[in-house]
């Protein structure tokens, strides 16, 4: 049997089991899946389990079941591109082809303290601890969340709802709240943050973070506990893989989503250098791709000079459970409407893969 392993259960990698199980895959081969996990973390949705307002088991869902389907669980500790195995401490797995899908982890920008005394929502049991801490503190304390980007907007607004004691400080690195789209949008989210007493601070740069303290620009901020939301890497495993990289340390690929040197080993998702900014969206976009290639592949098929442009149809955020924002389509939209949308993709999601 040849072997087809999955490196991380993601997006990307539920993505291409997805389209591969059970009638796809050619008869000489299986797949393994290798991941930290025994199910899928809902990634997107870490901030509510981080802010209390969802339990453990609603950001999560079952890996598919399938006679040819095995699983490994493990931190992967070296993967070996020439003799083709991924290795957990004493435990060795070969590969036909691989599929790299281990996903990112924050960046800290070489900013003092920020790995130590911050808190995260990069992996589902990090999102534990930081609901832990969160729970713990006292009425009247102050929660700082650094970085304003999706995640950080998420948090901060599902914290508001979820503990209305708490003092909220967003530190934004831009002049207006996600800048690069329209300013509808910016001007609605930064309202909403106005009416339900989140301070949203602008210009912000965290030179250095301390217990209780956050220094930002030539201010001081007392803080009991700070998030980190301002910045994504791949994994380090990735990162000292003997590979090319590009902007962000994330591997470039050529037009097939292939490592260049090693033509059998694909990236998917956070890890892969695209002409997009990380999402699930275009990690189940970038899957769909690989797995055209590997088809032709398998029944030895011409492979096209060029492949589609990858197309993302947007995205979907959350204010809280009655509010949200959306740009999809070059359009804006707001309040309601763009919650329930958001809902029902979620919904469509566990329910296609759960």
């Amino acid at each position: 049997m040849k072997n087809l392993v999955l490196l991380g259960g993601g997006y990307g990698n539920m993505r291409v089991m997805q389209r591969l199980l059970p009638d796809a895959l050619p008869d000489e081969y299986s797949i393994t899946l290798i991941d930290r996990a025994p199910f899928h973390g809902l990634k997107t949705e870490f901030y509510a389990l981080a802010a209390g307002t969802e339990s453990d088991k609603d950001v999560r869902v079952e890996f598919p079941k399938d006679a040819r389907l095995n699983f490994a669980y493990g931190e992967i500790t070296s993967i070996d591109l020439d003799k083709q195995i991924v290795s957990m401490g004493e435990t060795h797995v070969d590969y036909d082809e691989l599929i790299i899908g281990l996903g990112c982890e924050d960046k800290y920008h070489n900013v003092p303290g920020a790995d130590e005394f911050t808190y995260s929502i990069q992996s589902i049991m990090q999102a534990r601890d930081t609901y832990s801490a969160i729970a713990d503190l006292p009425s009247g304390n102050t929660v700082g969340v650094v970085g304003a980007g999706l995640s950080g907007i998420e948090l901060a607004s599902e914290l508001r709802e979820s503990r209305s004691d708490l003092n909220i400080k967003l530190f934004d690195r831009g002049e207006r709240i996600l800048p690069a789209f329209p300013e509808k949008l910016s001007n609605y989210v930064k309202k909403w943050f106005d009416q339900h007493n989140v301070e949203v601070i602008p210009h912000s740069n965290v030179v250095k973070v301390e217990p209780g303290k956050l220094y930002n620009n030539d201010e001081t901020y007392d803080v009991d506990l700070c998030v980190w939301t301002a910045g994504i890497q791949p994994v380090e495993i990735v990162r000292n893989l003997p590979v090319e990289f590009g902007e962000g340390s994330r591997v470039r690929i050529n037009q097939y989503h292939q490592i260049p040197t090693h033509r059998n080993v694909y990236v998917v998702g956070d890890c892969a250098l695209l002409p997009h900014a990380p999402s699930a969206q275009l990690a189940e976009v970038q899957a769909e791709q690989i797995v055209d290639i590997l088809k032709k592949e398998w029944n030895g098929e011409e492979l096209p000079e060029t492949m589609p442009e990858l197309k993302l149809q947007g995205f979907l955020g959350s204010l809280g459970e009655k509010e949200g924002f959306a740009f999809l389509m070059d359009r804006t939209v707001t309040g309601r409407i763009a919650r329930l949308m958001k809902s029902g993709v979620l919904w469509l999601y566990k329910y296609h893969n759960g």
